[in-house]
């Protein structure tokens, strides 16, 4: 018993790339560490923050937090998991997935076709794809619910209607260009399907001040569901991520720690509001 006391986990270290420790992911990233510190708080676990960029020095951070634990948040380099990994220490992917790992996550998939499927249901006909970069594992199932309600309803996917933001630059300003270049067609888009709700929303102001009415010219669908979503003009469709189960779910999976590999996957559920369709 005092050997299986000696061994519990008494320090978990929440970690997120630098990428990520920004404002415009913080309304999804927050309200998973939420849920993570409530169910350390309930196991009497102390949780400590860190955002880790690929030059830091891993060792030094987990030196100086000395965690038990780790969970890692959203998208991280294979050689960043891989050196945080040879600490040796029980680690459990959060809206991330690897080969070989434990990992909680959402079914993008799912989502991304359900978002597709009511775009086309609304009668829309050049629904385009605004996405991040597919290294990316949630972005790439988002992607990928893309195109499989597409093929579903037997409609071409045209490559023109389906933009990387990266190639853009970066921020708000990636989204209006490429929203402009989408306007600007012979056969302009008529339904955006924004890989997240931060996309949506710059993409949904972009177009309004085009002259261009939400829903009536242009159907917008976001994922997500971040609290901006609802307060939007109009309020934004999306996709709803549970993100304080993620987080709770993240820390149970850590506790339990089972020597075999673990997958997870939570349920996500369309939300329609006025962006998407006219009453």
């Amino acid at each position: 018993f005092s050997k299986l006391r000696q061994n519990r986990i008494r320090r978990i270290a929440f970690l997120l790339h630098r990428q990520h420790n920004t404002l415009s992911s913080s309304p999804f990233f927050s309200p998973v560490l939420h849920g993570a510190e409530s169910a350390c708080r309930r196991e009497g676990i102390a949780l400590s923050f860190i955002a880790l960029g690929p030059a830091e020095s891993i060792a030094d951070q987990l030196k100086l937090h000395q965690p038990d634990a780790l969970l890692c948040a959203g998208f991280f380099e294979p050689e960043m998991l891989a050196a945080l990994r040879s600490s040796g220490k029980p680690l459990v992917l959060v809206d991330m997935r690897l080969p070989g790992y434990s990992s909680i996550n959402s079914d993008h998939q799912l989502g991304g076709y359900l978002a597709t499927r009511h775009l086309i249901e609304c009668g829309r006909k050049r629904i385009a794809l605004l996405c991040g970069p597919l290294s990316h594992h949630s972005i790439l199932q988002r992607a990928r619910g893309f195109h499989q309600a597409l093929f579903e309803a037997k409609m071409l996917v045209d490559p023109e209607l389906q933009i990387c933001l990266q190639e853009y630059g970066s921020g708000e300003q990636a989204v209006q260009l490429a929203v402009a270049h989408l306007l600007a067609l012979d056969k302009p888009a008529d339904a955006l399907f924004c890989y997240n709700d931060s996309t949506a929303l710059t993409a949904m102001h972009y177009c309004q001040g085009s002259g261009l009415k939400v829903p009536h010219d242009m159907a917008i669908v976001g994922f997500d569901d971040i609290s901006a979503a609802s307060k939007a003009n109009p309020p934004l469709s999306t996709i709803r991520i549970d993100k304080e189960a993620l987080g709770r779910a993240g820390i149970e999976l850590l506790i339990a720690t089972p020597p075999d590999v673990q997958e997870q996957t939570q349920p996500v559920q369309l939300i329609l509001r006025e962006s998407s369709h006219d009453d």
